[in-house]
């Protein structure tokens, strides 16, 4: 007679999918909740995040490994370095400026 299997050899084998990652994502200037799209394109290297609301458009580069969610976040990373040149420059535009050659530090005597 043939021995039967248990129950913890087929539980063994069973292993749980992957949880499946965002491909639409909230645009960061119209806040469109699902209205940018990434599309990869590995014969060119190029991925492209698109929203279809205000026809914004981020462009990289991308290789194998590359997914939606990195094009959304390289998007979002490159808003903020922008944001922050600009708050710079900003405070840099409210700074007093010295005149060269003022006579503001001579001491009068």
């Amino acid at each position: 007679m043939a021995k039967r299997k248990s129950m913890s050899s087929k539980m063994a084998q069973r292993k749980k999918p992957a949880p499946k990652l965002e491909t639409t994502f909230s645009c960061p200037f119209c806040n469109h909740p699902g209205g940018v799209s990434c599309t990869i394109d590995l014969k060119l290297f190029v991925a492209t995040a698109v929203c279809y609301v205000c026809q914004e458009v981020y462009h990289t580069t991308a290789h194998y490994l590359t997914e939606p969610v990195d094009v959304y976040h390289d998007w979002i990373d490159a808003c903020e370095m922008a944001n922050q040149g600009v708050e710079l420059q900003a405070l840099d535009y409210q700074k007093p400026q010295r005149r060269v050659g003022s006579d503001d530090d001579d001491n009068d005597a």
